[in-house]
This record gives structure tokens, sequence and C-alpha cells, in this order.
């Protein structure tokens, strides 16, 4: 196969929304009969992504994927960055820890291996696919990082591809965010840039157009789209920025209030997305103790630093309300990954894996300890939960440091195969987990919900929506309205044009 035409989205800020542009392209270009991959570098993010063969990368990247029905492989985003607390954090080279490194340490000692592996990944994702779709990160006019920077203009000069810059309008000042940006690169790198696309248009495209008119002719660079603000994508978000635009307080409308409690260094947070489309689920994320209420269901949700962040829950005076609504029976407890090592008895960090901070009690909920390890668990698993009379299939995937042991006797959670895992106090009401994805399973996520309806004197609801066919329709509205409103034969020709340069 010849080697893959690519195409780079860059933005003028984080969550100007690059991730869901190249989602869009991903699935377009597949529509179109593409052998089509995602690509990106470099990414920053505590949401993570486990490959068919055990490996971690950015869950955008595996997102994207996805929506090019393929088969995701750490060729797509070689290095993550995932923070630990601040000014470090845990880098990941396709798909397994490297090192521990502070910001300056990586800038300077990392920078000529980044660039050989980012180089090696990109060529070697070019020669299996027809497309190549690229995502920056940040912004490509962070001149004070420039001279080192690893994912935006240098990878698109390594791949020689054409440039989108797009720019959230949301968040106002979109025209100076856009002409800043293009002035402050460099000629080479502005020559780059064939259009700008402006995302999360709201209101009369008319009212707009005088400043597009403007933009074109002030910049000579063409506007190649508006795309307007699309709700309900069912399309899992890479940044948490995105959480500081959810509630945190309860919805009488909704009958079934679920708290998940959002610490510094919240991980993972898409595995409660399948929650957040029922009809009958208020989802809030709760970052104090005035705000936990009395909710049905509270999620501790994973963590990058799980002892830190429990110290962090201790201090503000959430971790007391949580035990108490517990034993109290006023609410369910559900602890995924990290949140789960937080309700046994103790944690142990001994090596400083993930902190200084080497042993903290547990909120002391289930009998178990847990170490942290230096070496990561990454792998998919599937196995079943015993539900009433039902064995319920379960699929997901298990991503941490963290090893526990069991200091009494427990009920297990799932049985994968010959072992079993996590934990299910059915008395208390409190399920403990390593198990990321679990709400995606939809028999699972409906027995769980009609069980809470249940004891609340509800009727159940038997027909609840399979969460993977609204993810696939949110692909496939994102990608028409995407069609719709850029030019997509503009877009093609250049970087067709760019081949022979």
């Amino acid at each position: 196969m010849a080697k893959a035409v690519p195409l780079m989205v860059q933005g003028t800020s984080s969550d100007a929304g690059k991730s869901i542009l190249v989602t869009a392209l991903c699935r377009i270009f597949a529509q179109d009969g593409y052998a089509t991959a995602p690509f990106k570098s470099q990414n920053m993010a505590l949401n993570s992504y486990v490959t068919v063969d055990g490996k971690e990368i950015g869950r955008a990247q595996g997102v994207q994927a996805e929506a090019a029905g393929i088969v995701a492989t750490t060729l797509m985003n070689p290095i993550l960055i995932k923070p630990t607390r601040h000014n470090t954090s845990q880098i990941v080279v396709h798909g397994v820890p490297y090192r521990n490194m502070q910001a300056t340490a990586y800038r300077s000692e990392f920078f000529p291996t980044g660039v050989e592996v980012i180089r090696s990944a990109y060529e070697e994702l070019a020669s299996q696919y027809e497309r190549i779709v690229i995502e920056g990160a940040g912004s490509p006019a962070e001149i004070n990082l420039n001279d080192r920077e690893l994912v935006n203009m240098r990878v698109a000069r390594i791949a020689n591809a054409p440039v989108i810059l797009v720019a959230d309008i949301d968040r106002g000042g979109v025209f100076a965010s856009l002409v800043g940006t293009l002035q402050l690169l460099e000629p080479e790198d502005r020559d780059r840039v064939i259009g700008v696309v402006i995302n999360k248009f709201r209101g009369d495209l008319s009212l707009l157009q005088s400043g597009l008119d403007w933009f074109e002719r002030y910049t000579g660079k063409p506007v190649l789209g508006v795309v307007p603000y699309i709700p309900n994508l069912n399309i899992e978000a890479e940044d948490s920025l995105v959480l500081d635009l959810l509630p945190s307080g309860a919805d009488a409308a909704k009958e079934i209030d679920i708290a998940v409690i959002r610490y510094p260094r919240i991980a993972n947070f898409t595995d409660l997305d399948p929650l957040a489309v029922e009809a009958d689920c208020h989802v809030r994320y709760v970052t104090r103790s005035s705000e936990l209420g009395e909710p049905d269901l509270i999620i501790l949700p994973g963590s990058k630093n799980t002892l830190e962040d429990l110290q962090h829950l201790r201090e503000i005076g959430l971790e007391a309300q949580i035990i108490a609504s517990v034993q109290q029976k006023k609410a369910r407890l559900f602890g995924l990954c990290g949140g789960y090592q937080m309700l046994g008895e103790a944690l142990h960090d001994p090596g400083g894996v993930e902190s200084p901070l080497q042993e903290i009690a547990g909120m002391g909920l289930i009998p178990m300890r847990t170490t942290m390890a230096g070496t990561k668990i990454t792998k998919l698993s599937s196995g079943t939960i015993a539900y009433g009379d039902k064995q319920l299939e379960v699929h997901g995937y298990e991503i941490h440091m963290g090893r526990s042991e069991y200091l009494g006797h427990i009920n297990p959670l799932i049985q994968l195969g010959d072992r079993a895992e996590g934990v299910w106090d059915r008395s208390n009401g409190i399920i403990g987990t390593y198990f990321h994805d679990i709400f995606h399973n939809d028999a699972f996520r409906k027995a769980l919900l009609n069980d809470i309806r249940q004891s609340k004197g509800l009727a159940p609801i038997e027909d609840r929506a399979s969460f993977a066919r609204l993810r696939e329709r949110g692909f496939d509205t994102l990608a028409e309205n995407v069609r719709q409103h850029v030019n997509m034969t503009y877009i093609h020709e250049q970087m067709m044009a760019f081949q022979n340069k």
C-alpha cells in the first residue's frame, strides 16, 4: 500500500474541538472507502484506552480508531503523558510506562528520544493506511515551548501534512484567537494552514457572515466551515475540562440521583458516560462536602494518584460524609479502580510510584489492602456477574498500578474465567472493582438501575437504550454535520496538492 495521505487538525487552545473534528474526519474518510487511522504523537490525558494487546493509549485515539472502523494500536498515540501530581507525570511510550518525569526534565532530556519515537510510529502507521488524520494539542502558538514541542507543527513537518486550524466560538473572541494564532506562527508553518474551522456555533449564521468575510480578507485564509453545536452525541470527551460544564447539584426531575466524586486527579471519567444518557438518571460531579446531598448512588471513579486524592477527600470532609451515607444506608457506593482501592483498609506506595505519600489508611469499608507496584496491569477482560437468577456477561478493561489483597472474606463481583474480581457487599450496598467500562454493559447497567428503582418503590424500566448503538449513531451524526458544514472537497484537493510539495 502506498504511503498515506495526511491531514492535521490543530487548535487555538485546548478543548477547541480538535478531537471531535478528527473523529468526524476519521468517520468521513472511512465512509468514503479509505483505510483511515488517527494519529496523535503526544497526548496528555488521564483518560486511557487499552488496546487489544494490553497497551495503553489516549482514550481519544481509541475512540477515533473506532470511528474509522479499525483496531487501535500504540502507533496511533506513541507517547502518553499522565499527570500524577503538580509538575510530575508518568510518561508512557508505546503503551508501556517509561518513567515518571518532571516537566523540565521531560523537555530537556526526553526531546530527542521523543522525536524519533514519533517519526518511527508515524512512518509505520502511514505505510499501513491510505489516510491519516493527525491531531495536535493545545495551541501551535505557544511560543515559549515551540523550540522543543512534539505535537503540533513539528509533526506536521514530519508528515508533510496540511493543517486545519479549529477554534471554539463558545469561548468568545474567536476571530482574535484565530488571527493571533496565525500571526504567531513562523511563515513556513503559516503556509501549511489551508483554512480554519469554527466550532460549536449557535444561532443565525448570517449574523456571523460579516466576520467571516473580514477574516478571509485580513488573513488570506479561507473559512472552511462553521460547525454548529451538536448536543447529545454520546462520544467520549478526552479533556477533563468538560467536567467544568457539568452540574454539581441534584435534579428533582430525575428519579435516580448519582453523585460522582471529582477529586483533583480523576481518571477515566468516561466510565460514567452511559449513566448520563439514561432518562431517569441525573449524573453530577461533586467537588466539596456541601454538594453531596443525599444521592441514591455515590461513585468513586478512577484516580491517577489514589493516595493523595483520598487524603484530599479526608481533608475537605467528603470522606466522612460518604462513609456516613453508606453506613446509614442512605446511598449505595461504587468504587472504580482508584476509587475501589480507597474503599479498603490501607493503601501503600513504598516506592513512590504515584506520589511521595507512602501510606494512608483507607475508608475501611471492605477488608482489603492495596500496594502500588512498579509495573502496570493493562488488559482487556471479559466475565460474568451473578445478578439475581441471571448471569450477566460483561466486557471491559483493567489499567492500574495497584495490587490488592483481601484481609477477610469477601463476595466477588465478577467471575473472569478462573479468577474472581472485585467486591460486592450486598448487605451494605458497596461495590468495588478494577473493571473499567462496566457501565457500558447494557444488561448490568439496566439491572443496577432497576435495583435502585425498586428500592425506592419505583417501577423498573425494561426498555433502556444500547450505549454502543448510541455511540455509533453519534459518529454518524457528527460525520453528517461536518460534511454538511465543512468544505470537504477543498480539503481533499489541498491534501492531494501537499503530496507534490
